[in-house]
């Protein structure tokens, strides 16, 4: 088995990170109305690093594609389409901090990637006239990312997408279309999109992987909940907005499309690395490319759908059926 870098360690807060409690909170948190909650406190564990301690992107830098080219073909981004603008957010950018709050077509969207479970989910913003920004609180559950947003305070599930402490308990955020493809993908469908680019390229080890292995572990980090049956905890599975059911890779790649009764297409062929599996995030196992979209009169449109890794899917739909 691999080890961690010592810069995960650093980052995750060591393996025994202790529960957190919401009286040793408040310093840091007096805006956050612990009275209300949808989740117990004891769930929640400290993943290391403060509040801020993995800092959002607020003001994003982009380049167009053409001057691109420090990016492997088989590199990961997200690739997001809002009313004809197009732009790509890398995954060696994103793993080093998890939340860019962003403006496409005149929307307001989050951009989130939570290395510890894959999951790589693109939100609206906006909940009633009020647009939020999102920072990491630098905790965790079922080893999933804490958002908190700035306005309020309060804290969200990012797998979910949900309000569960804080004055915004309950309340979820709308998740966007988005694929999370290879950058040759990307290119081919976006010449002219445009790309996040670091705004300091030298503030973080861009383009590297500090949890070097971690795809291959028997076990999550900092998650003690139940494993799914059958599959490897980390291993990626594809699920769907409102489903109660996910896809394996391995099923994907051996059945290459699955054509559900809604009319939904899910598609996976190869050609993008893993970002959580070397050191170099480039230098990763293939695990393909997945698009879901929706068949209409108009044609094909793509529709949400998440890239996790089994035991996170599990952990937040325990009810749901894995096709291994």
């Amino acid at each position: 088995m691999q080890r961690f870098p010592l810069v995960a360690l650093i980052l995750l807060g060591g393996l025994t990170a202790a529960a957190a409690n919401p009286d040793s909170w408040r310093y840091e948190w007096p805006k956050t109305d612990f009275a209300q909650k949808s989740v117990e406190f004891h769930e929640i564990l400290s993943g290391g690093p403060p509040k801020d301690g993995i800092p959002a992107i607020d003001d994003p830098t982009f380049k167009p594609v053409v001057e691109i080219d420090d990016i492997k073909d088989t590199e990961p981004v997200i690739g997001l389409t809002i009313n004809g603008e197009t732009k790509a957010y890398p995954l060696r950018i994103l793993m080093w901090h998890e939340i860019v709050n962003d403006e496409l077509g005149g929307v307001p969207v989050s951009v989130t990637f939570c290395p510890l479970c894959n999951a790589a989910i693109v939100f609206d913003r906006r909940l009633g006239s009020t647009v939020y920004d999102f920072g990491t609180t630098g905790k965790l559950r079922r080893s999933d990312l804490i958002m908190y947003d700035r306005q309020t305070e309060s804290w969200w599930q990012q797998f979910l997408g949900q309000g569960i402490v804080g004055s915004m308990t309950g309340k979820t955020l709308k998740a966007l279309p988005a694929r999370l493809e290879s950058w040759a993908k990307f290119k081919a469908r976006a010449p002219k999109g445009m790309v996040l680019v670091p705004n300091d390229p030298g503030l973080r080890a861009y383009g590297m992987n500090p949890y070097r292995g971690y795809d291959s572990l028997p076990r999550p980090f900092l998650y003690n909940g139940e494993m799914p049956d059958g599959i490897p905890p980390l291993s990626r599975v594809v699920s769907l907005e409102k489903k109660d059911q996910a896809w394996s890779l391995d099923y994907l790649k051996r059945h290459r499309e699955v054509r559900l009764k809604d009319k939904t297409v899910i598609r996976w062929e190869p050609g993008q690395n893993s970002a959580l599996d070397t050191t170099v995030i480039a230098d990763g196992k293939d695990v393909g490319n997945v698009t879901v979209q929706r068949m209409t009169d108009s044609g094909l449109i793509d529709i949400p759908y998440f890239v996790d890794f089994a035991f996170a899917f599990h952990a937040f739909k325990p009810e749901s059926h894995i096709y291994k």
